[in-house]
């Protein structure tokens, strides 16, 4: 059986059609479909699966991280744009009243408090907290990103490492090359 071939008049499929192929913006015949399987093989390197997986993408390494120990201070620890992975532990005693921990994303005028630990209560007795945080928090152009370790007692312990720029362009991991 010979295949037949059909006009399309989809001005939704035309219109994309024209987006994704500039080259054709002057052809003006309908589209053409056929009855007939015509196999498409992809050679990119995303369809052999040599891409980079995201969790290995955004792997903690040697080069690549900022390391900070915040102690009794509330210390900038970011401050260009981007995408930031920030990984660690704040530790606290939870019997000192002042005790406080937190991470902040600031535009320089207001602060946002995105995670915080705070004592829940002092009964004479004394505890000493940890809590591990992994987050990816986005820097806009002007923002920052602070660690409050506001005591004596109150300490932030850990890393951050850019896992894409400003605009989403990955960044790898030092010395890593995908094949």
């Amino acid at each position: 059986m010979a295949s037949e071939v059909k006009s399309i008049t989809s001005e939704s499929l035309e219109a994309a059609y024209r987006e994704l192929t500039p080259s054709q913006s002057g052809f003006t015949q309908d589209l053409m479909a056929s009855n007939t399987i015509i196999p498409v093989l992809d050679l990119t390197s995303a369809a052999e699966g040599s891409s980079v997986p995201q969790y290995l993408q955004t792997a903690l390494a040697f080069g690549s991280q900022t390391a900070h120990a915040v102690n009794n201070a509330n210390t900038t620890i970011v401050n260009t744009a981007g995408f930031y992975r920030i990984t660690g532990a704040f530790t606290f005693n939870d019997n000192d009243p002042s005790a406080l921990a937190q991470l902040i994303l600031s535009d320089g005028t207001t602060d946002k408090i995105v995670y915080g630990l705070t004592p829940y209560g002092t009964n004479g007795v004394s505890n000493n907290l940890v809590n591990n945080i992994d987050f990816t928090v986005f820097v806009a152009s002007g923002e920052s990103i602070k660690i409050n370790a506001a005591s004596t007692y109150t300490y932030f312990y850990g890393t951050t490492r850019q896992v894409a720029d400003v605009n989403g362009t990955l960044v790898n991991p030092s010395g890593f090359t995908p094949q």
